[in-house]
């Protein structure tokens, strides 16, 4: 048995070298093909009504910007900050929300109109950069989300924010993200050497917005390289054939268990953006964990950014908080 584990261990270890990461998506050019106007026009035919939610709209909101958190060998990494208008004594739940764009486009400022809301309703919302693939490869996003974590948990008493009540939330490759920080928490192994070491990573909740829960599974999309390279392959720098050990590796659902936390799921009626969310809560339910879903019928992915599906994610998010935080601190 020890030889022929051997003879597995040394097979193995030859495919992994028979492949070289490929570093071809890092052009250190940011990716701009993703925008909320082309979202706009590409669903109005199927949805008529659509309309994008501006920002701007709630002057109460004292918005700080470009707040240094961390500096990585690429560049330094900035926050955006939302702060409510009535500053209580009471402390405040924390929003983390994580843009998408495939791992590889978006930029901080793209949900801005859903955190001015959500801090207008009383949350201190931070909006954190993360290196996109045509910077560096995984696993960086992952270690600098972990950053911002512990730099929000070095300025709880700042902002008033109560340590236990960290949300991570994001949408689409955010929303993988986020659950991605929920499913490992207390794991050293994606800590990384990014800033504030020996501060805690871990997260009290978490929103996930139409983000996948596996990349090898069923029921993803991600992963088809015959037409162009998809930007799950520019994020790990192999295919899901050359390397499915980090295409496992990366995806929430290999790490769930008693460790994650409360976790909301709103998802799009596209159901390969919510790859594995069964498989998911199935491990939440075993372990007692408390999540909820909250799909929206013929909606497209961007759901979030437009009406009439904003303003429902938000009373989602909200009444998801109010459960997880307020209704058991009242028990």
């Amino acid at each position: 048995m020890k030889r022929k584990g051997i003879i597995l261990t040394g097979l193995l270890l030859c495919t992994m070298a028979a492949f070289s990461q490929s570093r071809a998506g890092i052009t250190g050019i940011r990716d701009s093909s993703y925008s909320l106007q082309k979202e706009l026009e590409k669903h109005r035919k199927n949805h008529p009504g659509i309309q994008l939610v501006k920002e701007g709209q709630h002057k109460e909101v004292t918005i700080l910007k470009n707040i240094l958190f961390c500096k990585t060998p690429e560049r330094e990494l900035k926050l955006d900050i939302y702060l409510p208008p009535k500053q209580s004594g009471r402390k405040k739940t924390a929003i983390l929300f994580i843009h998408g764009g495939g791992w590889r486009s978006g930029d901080k400022n793209m949900h801005a109109a859903l955190l001015e809301k959500l801090a207008a309703d009383g949350y201190v919302c931070f909006s954190p950069e993360y290196r996109l693939s045509t910077e560096a490869l995984y696993p960086a996003a992952i270690h600098d989300i972990k950053s911002a974590i512990r730099w929000i948990r070095t300025h709880t008493k700042k902002y008033g924010i109560h340590p236990d009540r960290i949300i991570a939330a994001g949408h689409s490759a955010g929303g993988e993200l986020a659950a991605f920080m929920g499913s490992t928490n207390g794991n050293l192994l994606f800590e990384g050497n990014g800033c504030y070491p020996g501060v805690s990573s871990r997260v009290n909740a978490v929103i996930d917005l139409d983000g996948t829960l596996a990349f090898i599974h069923p029921e993803s999309g991600e992963g088809n390289d015959s037409l162009k390279t998809s930007a799950a392959t520019y994020w790990f720098g192999y295919s899901k054939k050359e390397r499915p050990d980090i295409w496992k590796e990366a995806a929430p659902l290999t790490h769930a268990g008693n460790h994650c936390p409360p976790t909301l799921f709103i998802n799009s009626s596209v159901n390969r953006m919510h790859a594995g969310r069964t498989d998911y809560i199935r491990i939440l339910d075993s372990c007692e964990i408390y999540s909820s879903v909250k799909t929206f019928d013929n909606s497209p992915h961007s759901f979030c950014f437009f009406e009439p599906w904003f303003t429902p994610t938000i009373t989602e998010m909200k009444n998801f908080i109010n459960r997880v935080f307020v209704h058991r601190r009242k028990k």
